[in-house]
C-alpha cells in the first residue's frame, strides 16, 4: 500500500483554451491515467477539461484504489480521503467545485460515488461506469446534505462478468428510494464501456450537467 498522501494526477487542457469545466476521471482496477487519453478525442467537448488520476496502490503494472482479495473498507475510506484532499484542492488549481464533474469505471465508480455522494460541497454531476458502492446502507447514512440535488449517471452491463447487473440495481433502487437523483442505464455488454452507443449517454449527460448552462458536443 502506498502511504504517500497525494495522488498523481495529469491534466489534459479543454481545446478551448478559457475553459474552467472538469472531468475527474478514475480508472479501474490494474489500469491506470494511461487508459483514459482517448476521453477528450471520443466524447469531443471542447469546452471539457480533463484530469486524469493513478490510484494510490500498485496492481500488476497497474493501480488499485483498495484491496479486493481481502477487507476492503480501510482502503476504501482511505482513498476515499486522498480524492477528498484532491477535490478540495482544485479551486487553488483554477477549478471551481461547481464545475467539476467526478466519472469512474469499475474500482473507479465506487471511488466516485462513494466521495461524491459525501462530499460537503456542490459538484456538476457524478458518473458511476461498470461498478458498485462498498456499503451503500453505512453511505445512505453519511450522505452530504447537498446529496439530494446531486445528478447521477450509472450504467451497468447485462453480460458484465466480473461484477453481476442484480446486486447493483438493487443498490441504485436503495438510492433512488433516498431521493436521490439517478439517471440508470442497462447496456448489453461486458464489464467495458459499450462504444458509442454508452459514449453518447455519457457526453449527452456532460451537456446537461449543472455547470450553469447546457452546452453541446463538436
Amino acid at each position: 500500500m502506498n502511504a504517500d498522501r497525494s495522488l498523481h494526477t495529469e491534466l489534459l487542457p479543454a481545446r478551448e483554451r478559457e475553459a474552467r469545466r472538469l472531468l475527474v476521471v478514475l480508472h479501474g482496477l490494474g489500469d491506470s491515467l494511461e487508459g483514459y487519453r482517448w476521453m477528450p478525442t471520443e466524447l469531443r467537448l471542447p469546452w471539457l477539461n480533463y484530469l486524469l488520476v493513478n490510484a494510490p496502490d500498485d496492481y500488476f503494472g497497474g493501480y488499485s484504489w483498495y484491496d479486493i482479495y481481502g477487507d476492503a473498507a480501510p482502503g476504501v475510506a482511505r482513498s476515499r480521503a486522498l480524492l477528498t484532499a484532491l477535490l478540495e484542492d482544485l479551486p487553488r488549481r483554477g477549478f471551481e467545485l461547481a464545475n467539476t464533474a467526478l466519472f469512474g469505471f469499475s474500482q473507479g465508480c465506487l471511488m466516485a460515488l462513494e466521495t461524491g455522494l459525501r462530499f460537503p460541497h456542490p459538484l456538476a454531476g457524478l458518473i458511476g461506469i461498470s461498478g458498485y458502492l462498498h456499503d451503500v446502507a453505512t453511505l445512505l447514512q453519511e450522505l452530504s446534505p447537498l446529496a439530494a440535488g446531486q445528478r447521477i449517471l450509472m450504467t451497468h452491463g447485462t453480460q458484465d462478468p466480473l461484477l453481476p447487473i442484480a446486486p447493483v440495481r438493487k443498490q441504485v433502487e436503495l438510492l433512488k428510494a433516498r431521493g436521490l437523483d439517478v439517471q440508470w442505464r442497462e447496456f448489453n455488454k461486458a464489464h467495458t464501456i459499450a462504444g458509442e452507443e454508452e459514449l453518447g449517454l455519457i457526453r449527452d449527460f456532460l451537456c446537461t450537467c449543472r455547470w450553469g448552462q447546457s452546452l453541446k458536443p463538436e
